[in-house]
């Protein structure tokens, strides 16, 4: 069964990508912002930030308040126009193409929906506007687990609740692209855990998926690669991992010889702070100089363990000169 007749037994609609675009796993970028500057009067919330965001992994797009992440993914939407620069979803603006939820899936704010409809029928009226039929509708309320409450009106879901049914409007068209605004906001720790999973199996088929938050350890479990900003503009596009060896905070060694190692490494040129529980650590050196050094002098090593900081140490360090609001230490 080819993909295309699978989506329309499903009531899906029209192909997976409207015409010329790319398919999932495309090596070419899906997000693409290139010099976006927007302003609101005298204030620029975005300031000639470039970035791109390609399929197959999850990307954070993380940075304080008011830094502009809301207002970036509203001009990619379509909901705002740039005052310049581009913000592309496929090569193309968001108000061009002909079916969007089949292309973009995305959750801003879960409150939005109108509270006296029920789920299926906020969901089937979105369905409609891109010809997806009522199956599919049914489909995504049992993915995010709404099926038992489907019928029944948005204004008795409580806020995770609400969060499901903005995830299950943006998975309605089976899209390529997914932006998500706090997507674990009023989730419990099995929904959390939930739309980890979901992300990165979304992911892993090949999707661009494109998540802001200010979670630093979800996010250090979810994404893959990190976009950050800060008073609108890129302060870093790096992987999780290269970000927390960028900050990385020496090496723990544990030896029963302590003072002894500590002597050797600091005439080799590290220096050596002993910890309470005595142990070693050490800057200056990577893993594999202490090791050699701790042979060379016949000195048995228990332990050497290269200490990265946390993604949310790394953040804060990134970002401290870009806070709008910080209370007193």
């Amino acid at each position: 069964m080819t993909v295309i007749r699978a989506r329309a037994e499903a009531g899906i609609g029209p192909p997976l990508r409207s015409a010329g675009g790319p398919p999932y796993g495309s090596v070419g970028t899906v997000i693409e912002v290139t010099k976006l500057t927007k302003r609101y009067g005298d204030g620029l919330a975005v300031d000639r930030l470039s970035f791109q965001v390609r399929p197959g992994h999850v990307t954070g797009f993380l940075g304080p308040n008011g830094a502009g992440k809301s207002t970036t993914m509203r001009v990619l939407l379509g909901l705002a126009a740039p005052t310049s620069g581009a913000a592309l979803v496929t090569g193309r603006r968001y108000a061009d193409l002909r079916f969007p939820m089949h292309e973009v899936g995305a959750l801003l704010d879960a409150n939005a929906a109108y509270g006296g409809r029920t789920a299926f029928d906020h969901l089937r009226c979105l369905a409609r506007t891109n010809r997806i039929g009522p199956a599919r509708v049914a489909a995504v309320l049992e993915q995010v687990g709404l099926a038992g409450v489907g019928r029944k009106r948005i204004s008795g879901f409580s806020l995770g609740m609400r969060q499901r049914l903005g995830i299950a409007a943006a998975l309605l068209g089976d899209p390529g692209v997914l932006m998500l605004d706090e997507p674990v906001n009023g989730l419990d720790p099995e929904g959390v855990r939930w739309i980890r999973e979901l992300l990165r199996a979304l992911a892993g088929e090949g999707r661009t998926v494109l998540v802001s938050s200010h979670l630093m350890s979800e996010m250090e479990l979810t994404a893959d690669r990190l976009v950050i900003i800060g008073r609108g503009r890129l302060i870093a596009d790096t992987t999780v991992r290269e970000l927390a060896e960028r900050f990385q905070r020496g090496v723990l060694v544990r030896t029963g010889r302590g003072p002894e190692l500590a002597r050797a490494l600091e005439a080799a040129g590290a220096s050596v702070l002993v910890e309470t529980d005595g142990a070693l650590s050490v800057k200056g050196l990577d893993p594999v100089r202490i090791g050699d050094l701790a042979a060379r002098h016949a000195i048995p090593v228990h332990e050497v363990t290269p200490r990265t900081a946390s993604l949310e140490e790394a953040y804060l360090a990134l970002t401290a000169g870009s806070l709008e609001y910080g209370a007193a230490r």
